[in-house]
Parts: C-alpha cells; sequence; structure tokens
C-alpha cells in the first residue's frame, strides 16, 4: 500500500514537532540516568566511560532534540498558483 499523498509541503504541525523532539529528549535523558546508575556499579578506570556519558549527555540531547526544528525550517511551503510558464517557441 502505497502512502497517503500529501496536498501541500507544509511542516508538520507544531504539537507533532513538540511531541517528537520531547520523546528524543526523554530517551536521551533515560539514557544519562542509566549513566548515573552505572557510575554506582562500575569501578576502576571503567567508571570514567558512565561518568562521561552522564556528563556529555545532556548537551548532545538538546542539540537532538532540536535539530528537527532546524531541518523542517529549511523546507519553505509551495502557494497555490505559482505555476511556472515555459516559452513553447
Amino acid at each position: 500500500m502505497s502512502s497517503p499523498h500529501t496536498v501541500t509541503s507544509l511542516q508538520s504541525a507544531p504539537e507533532l514537532e513538540r511531541r517528537a523532539r520531547m520523546i528524543k529528549y526523554t530517551v536521551a535523558m533515560g539514557i544519562r540516568l542509566a549513566c548515573i546508575g552505572a557510575c554506582f556499579l562500575v569501578s576502576g578506570w571503567w567508571l570514567l566511560l558512565p561518568a562521561l556519558g552522564a556528563i556529555i549527555l545532556p548537551y548532545f540531547a538538546v542539540v537532538l532534540a532540536n535539530s528537527a526544528t532546524k531541518e523542517a525550517q529549511k523546507v519553505t511551503p509551495l502557494r497555490p498558483g505559482t505555476v511556472s510558464v515555459t516559452n513553447l517557441r
């Protein structure tokens, strides 16, 4: 079955965009919580891996969540009635 055709090239609704960003951020923060929990379970130099994950991951979570917004702004909607006319001679 093919996907439905869109009438316009408009961006997705703000609610859907916000929901997608919140899901990405929540997943990343869940991984951060797992890294913090692993800090209590791991010893030795292996402790650096979850510690770095817990420290660095919030920055990447924000960048990842907001990258969808920047990509969506690159698309310009097509307006009805704009037809390019070519010379047929």
